[in-house]
């Protein structure tokens, strides 16, 4: 597996373009099963997220092509049953049931793999499946959903963590061609939902609400090919924006989407980093002092899970003592101990981790455990004095795309070492 060799101790300077959002792209490559026609998808991050959907979607029978950037997909004909060695490995491969069961009235999918930060059920996107009229089986690895005809319903959505993300994209998925009114409850807000939602349209759906807790589709007979344009990905602005002010730098981010990022934006500013916003582009820099905050996980537009432990590297480097409460996911503090190698002082308490920041960290060989977890571990090494050895990539490579190169670019000293 690859690692990254980073000598850190050196401030980032310079820009940085934001690309396409990995948790938008996933489902939005999923909703090109709902039509024969050609969709073509743009500013699509090169990820291995993306290339497992893209064979994905072939397996199912359908023509991808991905290159420089842009995803085509034309899905004449399609089979109902996914792959199951590829769909075990991703959890956002989940996102093909919906599609699959609006056009096909029926999906056979394996429960999905993805990153260890904890238990992430699929019973509310079954739910909303059976509300519809579906009928749900489970066995040997595979979630099996078939109907005659998927009929609209009001369907709650709400959980344990709060409203699911890719269950509401699954629903809203399956609904724009079941017949009738349905209405999702406690669905998700996220910018993600939002954007998969403008690309249902542009395909032909009845969609209205998207981005509020109650969202409404009028089913359709059919829907039709077209193109868009995915938005940027809010964590990795987010990460960025982080690493500049980890390692006492200045970095000005272009294309991003900062009106996605205000519950970050205002932790960074309480924290006593400087943020200025000229449209889509921010610059950030450390101010004098750093100051402890207190960051509590949210579903949208509270403070995200994936840039928690981006925050907690920073108050790691804090003076003074921040709590970070996860909300979301409860084994979501699996780097605790990698960036304890380096030399922070942080303990658990229940959801909570509680950080002594201001300590000066050192370069460890660390571990990646998931894909946020990774950004955090590279953003350490970065600040960290000395060398740090960042292994386990392979999660860094789901989400970020070409971070070392960006990063490089900023004058990061950080060296990709494969392996055979």
């Amino acid at each position: 597996m690859d690692s990254l060799l980073i000598k850190g101790g050196v401030p980032l300077h310079g820009d940085v373009t934001i690309s396409g959002a990995k948790n938008a792209v996933l489902p939005i490559m999923a909703a090109t099963l709902l039509t024969p026609e050609r969709c073509v998808i743009r500013r699509v991050p090169d990820l291995s997220d993306v290339q497992f959907m893209a064979k994905i979607l072939a397996s199912l029978g359908a023509s991808v092509s991905v290159k420089d950037g842009t995803v085509t997909v034309r899905a004449a004909k399609l089979k109902p049953i996914g792959n199951y060695d590829l769909i075990r490995k991703m959890r956002g491969s989940i996102c093909i049931l919906g599609p699959l069961l609006g056009r096909q009235h029926q999906a056979k999918v394996s429960l999905p793999g993805g990153c260890v930060i904890g238990p992430r059920p699929i019973d509310l996107h079954l739910k909303g499946m059976r509300n519809l009229g579906a009928a749900v089986t489970i066995g040997n690895g595979y979630v099996h959903v078939h109907t005659k005809r998927l009929i609209g319903a009001d369907i709650f959505l709400g959980g344990r963590a709060g409203p699911t993300v890719l269950g509401t994209a699954n629903v809203m998925m399956a609904a724009v061609l079941a017949d009738g009114v349905t209405t999702i409850e406690s669905a998700a807000c996220e910018p993600e939902v939002v954007d998969l939602a403008y690309f249902l349209s542009k395909m032909g759906a009845k969609i209205v609400g998207a981005g509020s807790p109650t969202i409404t589709i009028t089913g359709v007979k059919e829907l039709h090919g077209t193109e868009h344009e995915v938005i940027p990905d809010r964590i990795e602005t987010a990460t960025f924006a982080i690493a500049a002010a980890a390692t006492d730098g200045e970095v000005t981010i272009q294309g991003g989407r900062p009106d996605h990022l205000h519950a970050v934006l205002d932790k960074l500013r309480d924290a006593g980093v400087q943020v200025s916003r000229k449209g889509l582009t921010m610059t950030v820099r450390r101010g004098k002092t750093l100051k402890p905050v207190d960051v509590t996980t949210l579903p949208y537009s509270g403070f995200p899970t994936d840039a928690q432990a981006q925050m907690m590297v920073l108050m790691a480097l804090t003076p003074g003592l921040s709590i970070i409460t996860e909300r979301i996911f409860e084994s979501r503090f699996m780097h605790v101990s990698e960036l304890s190698r380096l030399g922070a002082d942080i303990s658990i308490e229940g959801p909570s981790a509680i950080i002594k920041g201001g300590r000066r960290l050192s370069g460890a060989p660390v571990m990646a455990s998931d894909l946020r977890a990774s950004a955090a571990l590279v953003i350490a090494g970065l600040a960290a004095q000395g060398s740090t050895q960042v292994n386990r990539i392979y999660h860094l490579d789901r989400g970020y795309e070409k971070i070392d190169g960006k990063l490089r670019r900023l004058g990061a000293r950080i060296k990709r070492i494969q392996e055979t």
